[in-house]
């Protein structure tokens, strides 16, 4: 799961969610959920664009939050995507009952 900044912006992205040898990171650092493979669970990201800072809670839990670079438009995305290292074979994501909420 990725937020992206606008077009042109210094730095791409303000958060990228990745799995590397079954484990959730914060680009490729930070540990946000271990063991993470094979199972289904529930990610929220609260992006607070005027505190610029990002939550992530998996299960409901909070397990991870970061001050972000503020841009002036952001953009998410999800699926999979080739990584740099840790290469599979078999590279699969299922979301369901997407949501955005916005808060003026």
């Amino acid at each position: 799961m990725q937020i992206h900044n606008q077009e042109g912006a210094s730095h791409l992205t303000v958060l990228m969610l990745h799995v590397y040898d079954g484990v959730l990171r914060f680009y490729s650092g930070t540990t946000v959920e271990p063991d993470i493979y094979k199972r289904w669970f529930r990610l929220n990201v609260v992006h607070d664009v005027r505190a610029s800072t990002v939550a992530v809670y998996v299960d409901g839990e909070h397990k991870f939050g970061t001050n972000v670079t503020p841009s002036e438009s952001y953009y998410f995305k999800f699926g999979v995507y080739m990584q740099h290292h840790d290469q599979s074979s078999c590279m699969e994501s299922r979301w369901m009952n997407v949501t955005l909420y916005t808060k003026l």
